[in-house]
């Protein structure tokens, strides 16, 4: 799936990538070439491609059809599969209810992730994701080209939430994923199920770039329908000078305050959406603009919320640890996996359910001049401020350091801070330092900041 960047100049011209890119059309290696030989293009550092054959598309165009309609018996089927297939499954105490199956984690997958990996998945076909995660458990998901591509299903059910039908739109490239990181694995593809638009992976660190400038006059040229990236580089596109709009735009991996998705809105013109996903189970809720909270994808992913003793919580309103059982990805059946995420389940009249006050990894509360806020309410106060990235911490003595990424105004924000936990608990605003491009949000050494 990728390569070496030392290696790229020794291997055919990613347009004429038949190995990558099976059933490479012209049209589509002519888009490619543009968008790779333009004077503003960035420096991509790798090569990657779809790898699918005519049949695996016409397989996904299939399973399109399957995912709107899922067979009901879907859960009686997976859990087989588990038992007969996965080795790590095979000797669980099996049970008719599959909350009394034991929980796993990451830590577990991490630990010895080849007893997660089916028999019957044949290695060769095996294609392989990192992923680092916020928990300190490093990951290597395995998945297959197909399942991939299945991605774009997802995207095309959470985009027509907000009216907006992906086959339809007209151009020639279809999505610019952009990152806003030290480093960044780049590079450009196709996609043959959606009409060969291009796909760009982007860093938009200007070391990446012939110059600076280059980043909007490059977006400029290409168009891309969608766009994606987290809230710190989604906070960079609003200091880049282009003027194209997408169809829409897609937040991921770290919350979406509403002081930035404001101004993304103002800035395009479109659909800003936010996006709850993961490596190890795909797209799982997303907002579909009804601000009920982040509706569930995948309807064969069984969501459930357990309390701090792994028992499913007593009322929709309670919050706990996201766990997940099935998901789109054979290579990696979940069953019962803890996210480490937090959030509520409640279900609308029309039986559509959604994830309500997800905020990352582990809950914490702070403590205040008249008690305890929980991180969740941080949050909910953080939401007017364009932010793009930040950290919380409270010290042993009650002190708090806020670092933060974004245009916003810091004295405004001490003030909201300082009103909020009162006299007693000095508040200090600093620009995030870290070079990590994924942390937690949220941390304390005050005493008795994680038994809420």
């Amino acid at each position: 799936m990728t390569m070496n960047p030392d290696q790229r100049h020794t291997e055919a011209a990613p347009w004429v990538d038949t190995e990558r890119l099976p059933g490479l059309t012209p049209r589509a290696a002519a888009r490619l070439r543009q968008c790779l030989e333009h004077p503003d293009a960035p420096r991509y550092t790798g090569r990657s491609g779809h790898r699918l054959t005519a049949q695996a598309v016409r397989q996904l165009h299939a399973d399109k059809a399957a995912m709107q309609q899922p067979d009901p018996r879907w859960m009686a089927a997976f859990l087989a599969r588990c038992r007969q297939q996965v080795p790590h499954y095979r000797h669980y105490p099996w049970h008719n209810d599959v909350s009394a199956l034991p929980t796993t984690s990451r830590h577990d997958l991490s630990h010895n992730l080849t007893d997660f990996v089916p028999d019957d998945i044949d290695p060769a076909q095996l294609i392989a994701y990192e992923t680092s995660g916020t928990t300190g458990h490093p990951l290597t998901v395995p998945s297959l080209p197909l399942v991939a591509a299945r991605y774009h299903c997802f995207h095309e059910r959470i985009l027509s939430w907000h009216g907006i039908d992906l086959q339809s739109l007209s151009g020639d490239t279809g999505v610019m994923l952009v990152g806003d990181q030290q480093r960044c694995f780049t590079y450009a593809s196709v996609l043959p199920y959606w009409d060969d638009k291009v796909l760009l992976k982007t860093n938009l660190n200007p070391a990446d770039w012939p110059e600076p400038s280059a980043r909007g006059r490059y977006i400029d040229a290409c168009k891309p329908l969608l766009m994606t990236g987290d809230p710190r580089s989604l906070s960079t596109l609003l200091n880049l000078e282009f003027s194209h709009r997408p169809a829409a735009v897609l937040s991921t991996s770290m919350t979406l305050l509403q002081g930035l998705k404001d101004r993304l809105v103002q800035r395009f013109q479109c659909p800003v959406i936010n996006l709850y996903s993961m490596n190890e189970a795909g797209p799982i809720a997303a907002d579909d603009g009804s601000e009920y909270g982040l509706r569930l994808v995948q309807a064969t992913l069984q969501v459930e919320i357990l309390d701090r003793q792994g028992k499913p919580v007593t009322t929709p309103t309670d919050r706990g640890e996201i766990t997940l059982t099935g998901g789109f990805n054979p290579c990696l059946p979940l069953l019962r996996y803890r996210t480490g995420d937090y959030a509520c389940l409640i279900e609308d009249a029309q039986g559509r359910r959604y994830l309500q006050q997800l905020d990352g990894r582990p809950p914490v509360r702070y403590k205040t001049a008249k008690g305890w806020l929980n991180n969740v309410d941080i949050t909910h106060l953080l939401q007017p401020f364009g932010l793009a990235q930040y950290q919380l911490h409270q010290d042993q003595h009650g002190g708090l350091t806020l670092g933060v990424r974004g245009n916003t105004d810091h004295t405004a924000l001490e003030r909201a801070l300082a009103n909020a936990f009162g006299t007693g608990f000095p508040v200090r605003i600093n620009h995030l330092q870290t070079k990590t491009d994924k942390l937690i949000q949220y941390t304390s050494h005050y005493p008795g900041a994680h038994n809420g």
